[in-house]
Formats: C-alpha cells, structure tokens, sequence
C-alpha cells in the first residue's frame, strides 16, 4: 500500500494539466450550453432551450448523417484496407525485398499522419481545383477530359471527395499498428496451420486478425474519435459546402460560435458531441474488454 501511494506526487502535474485544459473547458461549455450568448456581456440563462433548437435543426441532423459518412472513410475503411496492407508488407514485402523496403513503404503510407492538416488541406485543394488542378489536368491530358469535375464544389461530388482525402490520410496509421501487432504473433502458430494444409489467407484471418485484436480496438476507436472530431480538412476544402453538402459538427459549431455569435447554441452542439464521443469510447472498450 506504501508503494501505491508513492506514485501519487508523479500523476499530480498530468491530472492538474488535464483538469486545467480539458475538465474545466468542458464544464464551462456544457454550462454555456444553457444559455444564451453572443460572447460579449452576461449569459441569458435558457435552460433545455438550445437542445430542442437542435433536435429541429435540419443542418444540425445533416451534419451527422455527413460523420456517418466519415467514419466510414476515416475507421471503417482504413482498418480493413490497414489490415491487408499490413499483412501484405509483413509476410510478402518483407521476406522478399527485404525490412528496409517494408519500412519505407510503412513509412511513406504513414507520411500524411505527420503532415500539418491545414497543408494537406491546401495541397489537396489545388490538386482538386476545377481550373487548374493536377487531377483534372491529368485527365485531360489522358484523354478522359469527360470525366473531370468541380470535385469540391458540386454537392454531388464534394462529400465523397472529402472522403477520398481523408482515407489518404488515415490510412498510414492503421498499417503501422498493425504491422507493430503483426510482429508479436507468434511464428509457431503459423507454422502449425501450415502443416495442417492452411494456406496464407485462411493463417490471416484465422490467425493474425484473432491475434491483433487489441491493435484493431485501438485503430477502431481513436479512428473513430478522429472522424467524429474532424475539421480541419472541411475548414481549408470546402468550409462545410457546397451548400451543407460537406458540413460535420464540429464545423457547424464553429460556425454558430466565431460567425454567428450563437455561443450557447454552438456550446450545445459541442456537448453532444462529446457524449457521443464518450459513449462511443466506453461501448468499444467494453466489447473489446468482452
């Protein structure tokens, strides 16, 4: 018990910077959420006023029927495609070419991870451009000009282009996990099924995938929270257009908080994003616990 407590002093300086910087911010915004504010003077205290404003809000509901959409581009997505990399770079890539060469392909599929959002943001932007963008360039250069769009700017194509990107983005971090919980299976396993007349899929899925099943709850949730979270990519693309055809909440919250002055109403839609976020968090570490 001694020992125990001697740890306290060490985890004091962590949960005072996360109070200070997390707890409190909450607090704040989830009481704001009851009132009225433009940010300047004294809240108008509305009590459930700004929560029924929601629950009638059509852009309120686009915008998550939009993050369904993201998260299967940013979790769903890149966990599968994640998983078939991985195993592709670690049992093919690897004996044949060499680590050197898995690495560095590892390493170029995890480059935007590490990439400022705003500049892949931007990069993509002038990739996309209806005028002078590479994509549509390229395509007329191909001599497919027919298939060259407004990718950013038609609501028809906007949203599934934006997922485009941020399956670019996303996907280096689930090969890197699961390449890392690839390495700790043990090869004996491998070479029991193979005797068994097991050929390399069914050592995959029978195998490797049952294996590294913390890895995919980790990828999964933080994926997830990611997608939930996302918007710097919408900020710098589209800023939530054409129309809503793009918007998510935490832009739309954004929005009612620094353009319109609706405080308390973008304070709302924070709340309910954390709960969600939350509740999300707490189903997949109790089926993964499972």
């Amino acid at each position: 018990m001694m020992n125990r407590k001697g740890y306290w002093p060490f985890l004091v300086p962590g949960l005072a910077l996360c109070t200070l910087v997390v707890a409190v911010p909450l607090l704040m915004t989830i009481g704001t959420s009851f009132t009225e504010w433009s940010g300047v003077g004294s809240p108008r205290w509305t009590g459930l006023a700004n929560y029924e404003r929601l629950m009638h809000d059509d852009n309120f509901w686009k915008s998550f029927q939009n993050i369904v959409l993201m998260i299967v581009a940013m979790a769903v997505v890149p966990t599968l495609l994640g998983l078939f990399l991985a195993a592709l770079l670690f049992d093919y890539v690897a004996p044949r070419l060499g680590d050197r060469t898995a690495r560095a392909l590892r390493s170029g599929l995890y480059l935007p991870q590490v990439l400022p959002l705003a500049v892949t943001g931007i990069v993509w932007g002038w990739i996309l451009h209806p005028s002078y963008g590479a994509l549509n360039t390229i395509l007329d250069k191909a001599g497919v000009g027919a298939l060259a769009r407004n990718w950013l700017g038609d609501d028809r194509y906007a949203l599934y282009t934006v997922m485009a990107v941020m399956l670019w983005v996303q996907i280096g971090y689930p090969v890197v996990m699961f390449m890392a919980g690839l390495q700790r299976v043990d090869p004996e396993l491998y070479e029991a099924a193979s005797l068994d007349g097991a050929g390399w899929w069914q050592r995959f899925t029978r195998i490797a995938v049952h294996q590294i099943r913390p890895e995919i709850a980790v990828v999964l949730i933080t994926t997830t929270i990611a997608a939930l979270k996302v918007f710097a990519q919408i900020f710098v693309l589209t800023r939530g257009g054409p129309g809503n055809a793009t918007l998510v909440p935490s832009y739309f919250a954004y929005q009612n908080y620094f353009e319109r002055a609706n405080v308390g109403y973008a304070s709302a839609m924070s709340t309910v994003l954390a709960v969600l976020i939350v509740l999300l968090t707490f189903v997949f570490i109790r089926v993964q616990a499972k």
